[in-house]
């Protein structure tokens, strides 16, 4: 069986360095067919669609609320044509009723252990139009390696520097934040991987650079101190959502390899610049990531929060205003409010403002964004700054003789000239 997996384009932010991570979703998902299954993956991001190539079955997988109306688009091109689509990820998920408008089948939910029963519907023309098993869950256990190798590699090189592999080691999130939908999608309760499989995992990826897509790693410290503990040997330079702020976590974070963390800055207090510091102390970096356009916020705290965020030395700061995706307590509250003023999943991007805020107009807010970014990066270019942070993990490499030949050749160039907006 010809199965086309399909990850639709998206635009990037306005702001967004031009370079493409390889997507980790369709790699799990690939993870879960099995072996008749001649999977066939193409990142639109990077590479045209063929439609008239011969394909049995597709399947789109959608990361970002910004990439569903190209994959709707996508989909019915295709079903003209006769050929049966299903969409699965996390943004399907969140439109799953105005998905399965234009598909075939909708998958909720994680497709471990389940994927023979969905293709034993499609050989018998009896496909569903939803598999919904977002609240029945399978065994973590279950999780193997992604796999990596639908992907064609060259791609994912920039400018000749090594991008990193994502991976993850837990599912699931004990925290309920007010503008996200982690809880909603993989439940409250943390589910961590067997540690022998996420290190085995780890160990397998041709690529000394991670990017560890947990939500939070500071969920269960015994879970991630053993993590850590046993990382320390693969000699791998990561970064991740947050660490636990505890001395002990963070000092084996290091020997493990952190390289940085985005950790979200939520005001101006103590505690925030106290663990920025510690982060620092021990050798990790931090990008900070800055959500504007809370009820709290008016424009004069938006202002002392960027003044803020100079003083405490951010290595990189990514600035992004509340947007109220759906299955969130944002989305349930501003819809309660009449607050939200378009539906057009195209401007749901992050750096656009598409709901009414509290305490100025929308066009305020939307200058507040730029204002963000410009008084941050006004005396530093975000391109010098990713250049140190790069050199970080260039010296980290060194000392311990795992960087890469093909990026020597790098070393002595400006990395700001390999992150120039495209």
């Amino acid at each position: 069986m010809k199965f086309k997996l399909i990850y639709p384009k998206w635009a990037k932010l306005d702001r967004q360095t031009e370079f493409h991570l390889p997507p980790h979703g369709p790699v799990v998902f690939a993870a879960t067919l099995p072996e008749y299954v001649d999977v066939d993956f193409v990142d639109e991001n990077l590479q045209a669609i063929d439609f008239d190539e011969a394909v049995d079955f597709v399947g789109i997988s959608m990361m970002l609320t910004v990439q569903v109306k190209r994959g709707w688009a996508i989909a019915d091109r295709y079903r003209k044509k006769g050929v049966k689509v299903i969409f699965g990820g996390i943004a399907t998920m969140l439109h799953a009723e105005e998905t399965m408008a234009h598909a075939d089948a909708v998958f909720l939910g994680e497709a471990e252990g389940r994927m023979e029963q969905v293709l034993a519907d499609f050989r018998q023309g009896k496909l569903q139009p939803c598999y919904d098993f977002i609240d029945d869950r399978p065994d973590i256990a279950l999780v193997g390696p992604a796999r990596r190798d639908i992907l064609d590699r060259r791609l994912y090189n920039y400018k000749g520097v090594q991008m990193v592999d994502l991976v993850h080691a837990s599912r699931g999130c004990r925290f309920n934040c007010y503008p996200c939908a982690v809880s909603y999608l993989g439940g409250r309760q943390f589910r961590p991987r067997p540690i022998d499989k996420a290190i085995a995992e780890i160990a397998g990826i041709d690529n000394n650079r991670l990017f560890i897509v947990d939500n939070s790693l500071a969920q269960d410290t015994k879970w991630e101190m053993e993590l850590f503990k046993e990382m320390i040997p693969l000699k791998k330079k990561w970064c991740s959502h947050p660490i636990e702020d505890k001395p002990e976590v963070l000092d084996l974070a290091a020997q493990a390899g952190a390289w940085y963390v985005y950790q979200a800055v939520f005001d101006t207090s103590d505690y925030i610049k106290e663990r920025i510091k510690r982060y620092h102390d021990h050798g990790i970096g931090v990008e900070g990531t800055i959500l504007l356009g809370l009820d709290g916020h008016n424009e004069d705290n938006i202002k002392k929060l960027i003044d803020f965020l100079l003083e405490i030395k951010l290595d990189l700061a990514e600035f992004t205003v509340l947007t109220p995706f759906p299955h969130t307590k944002a989305y349930a509250e501003l819809n309660r409010q009449n607050r939200i003023l378009t539906r057009d999943w195209n401007d749901y991007s992050a750096d656009r403002v598409v709901f009414q805020p509290k305490n100025m107009s929308r066009e305020r807010l939307q200058e507040l964004l730029d204002y963000a970014w410009n008084t941050f990066y006004q005396d530093e270019p975000q391109s010098i700054k990713m250049a140190r942070l790069f050199q970080q993990v260039v010296k980290k490499e060194m000392a311990d003789n795992t960087f890469r030949p093909r990026d020597r050749e790098l070393s002595g160039q400006s990395f700001g000239r390999l992150v120039t907006r495209e």
